[in-house]
């Protein structure tokens, strides 16, 4: 199922807001970016790539949205807390903060080398408390930071280590931030999302692509489109209650034991 990021959008629910979405190049992160454009949000977007975020900012604009690119490197703090001072300088304030850049190896803890560990804590972990910390100093009452996370932070497999323990750092991370940040009005969330179509999807899953959508309830894997509607909603009005939850967005995978068992039942009541 293939479905553009800015269906769905609510119209001017983001006005007057400014959204920093890192790892915003392609996939995930660019199907938010595009969904807060839509919404009316000025958007930073920001990756290693400049060819890449170039695109993804010319695209928002010629859907009528406000975008800029700003290269950072997530890894370097001071490329980290350039790109705040960027956003500042551009749109006086930072309104949402959707931290979304990561890597991960595909190394067992038996296998992986202090250069596999500090290759994802930097980008997927130490990157959010940077990002966070720069941004809540331009952040007024109202403002959201979303911590985009996993699955895995709560079912995982061999061979993905530390990226799994990471992203369930990252729903610790989330709600201290929450408990800290609270009293200054800004609510902090994690969105964990599962099995979702990106570029390289179906390259990872070949043979096992029919067979993954099977064993999700909802007969698909997700899309960019799926997450950013979640993205949207938690940095609304209507969320300002929600705050230090981590959210999974899996369709339905997370709960089913059997896979075989519930490929049966499909089949037959299908």
């Amino acid at each position: 199922m293939s479905r553009d990021p800015t269906d769905g959008a609510v119209a001017n629910r983001h006005d007057e807001r400014v959204a920093i979405v890192t790892g915003s190049t392609r996939g995930i992160g660019k199907g938010v970016a595009r969904r807060f454009a839509a919404e009316g949000a000025s958007v930073v977007v920001t990756g290693r790539t400049r060819e890449r975020g170039e695109a993804v900012a010319s695209t928002i604009r010629e859907e009528g949205g406000e975008a800029t690119f700003v290269r950072a490197d997530m890894r370097d703090p001071a490329e980290i807390e350039a790109l705040v001072e960027h956003t500042v300088d551009e749109y006086g304030r930072v309104d949402v903060l959707v931290n979304n850049a990561g890597v991960q190896t595909e190394t067992t803890a038996a296998e992986a080398e202090i250069d596999d560990w500090v290759f994802v804590v930097e980008t997927d972990f130490r990157s959010f408390w940077l990002c966070a910390k720069h941004a809540v100093e331009h952040m007024a009452q109202g403002g959201t930071i979303l911590n985009m996370s996993s699955n895995h932070a709560y079912l995982t497999m061999p061979g993905l280590f530390p990226y799994n323990a990471i992203k369930a750092g990252i729903n610790g991370m989330t709600r201290a931030l929450a408990l800290e940040l609270g009293p200054l009005g800004i609510t902090v969330n994690t969105i964990n999302p599962g099995w979702i179509e990106i570029e390289r999807t179906q390259e990872e899953l070949g043979d096992d692509y029919e067979y993954t959508q099977e064993i999700h309830p909802v007969g698909r894997l997700g899309t960019p489109a799926d997450v950013a509607g979640l993205a949207a909603f938690l940095a609304s009005d209507d969320a300002t209650f929600v705050t230090g939850e981590s959210v999974l967005i899996d369709g339905g995978r997370s709960q089913v034991m059997q896979d075989e068992l519930y490929r049966q039942y499909r089949t037959q009541i299908e």
